[in-house]
């Protein structure tokens, strides 16, 4: 797997703490918001935000607790977690595929050798919604891939409605996802990363 030690200036607190004198700083103080890759431990606030957005509006989550557990052990590196005073508020777990499309192996699966990145899921706390939380933590979820030297594009699968929201990203439609889950269909979107060479000579050092 290749290494994403350059990626990290994207991987920071996203507001500088305030400037405090030695003598009086507060111990134990937790950054006001903080954006940094997920972990295991993270699995079940990860799914119960997930649970929360996705069960009442489709029925279905795109992952289970255990699927969370298993990407968030395999390829935490492809996630990103969005905290704020220590509470997650948004996240983005995704994995590595080598097909040009998706297809239902690529739900479970990681594959260290591909360059295409599979997002599984983007959700934000209930609370913190109509924030413009999920296209920013998007915006840097991208800035992010565009450090990773083997990942040329990102795709993902999504309902109808959500187009126009992934449109906004910079997603562009690939057609018709072949993937169903129970009576839904999904469409398949694609964000091209290899073509942002200037990008990464100057924003990944």
């Amino acid at each position: 797997m290749m290494s994403v030690v350059g990626a990290q200036p994207f991987i920071k607190p996203m507001q500088p703490s305030p400037s405090v004198s030695p003598g009086i700083q507060r111990r134990h103080t937790l950054p006001a918001s903080e954006v940094r890759p997920l972990n295991t431990q993270d699995a079940i606030s990860v799914f119960e935000i997930e649970r929360e957005a996705f069960i009442s509006v489709s029925g279905e989550c795109p992952l289970h607790l255990d699927e969370v557990r298993h990407f968030l052990t395999l390829c935490p590196e492809y996630s990103m977690g969005w905290f704020e005073e220590g509470r997650l508020v948004a996240f983005i777990i995704g994995s590595l595929w080598d097909q040009d499309r998706l297809t239902t192996e690529a739900l479970t699966l990681h594959k260290p050798r591909g360059s295409t990145l599979h997002i599984h899921v983007l959700a934000v706390h209930r609370t913190f919604r109509q924030q413009g939380k999920g296209p920013i933590l998007m915006w840097r979820y991208l800035q992010y891939l565009r450090c990773l030297p083997n990942v040329r594009r990102a795709v993902l699968m999504c309902e109808d409605f959500l187009v126009p929201f992934y449109r906004k990203s910079g997603f562009k439609v690939l057609g018709r996802c072949a993937i169903t889950v129970a009576n839904l269909t999904f469409t398949e979107m694609f964000y091209p990363i290899s073509g942002h060479a200037y990008m990464r000579r100057n924003s990944c050092v």
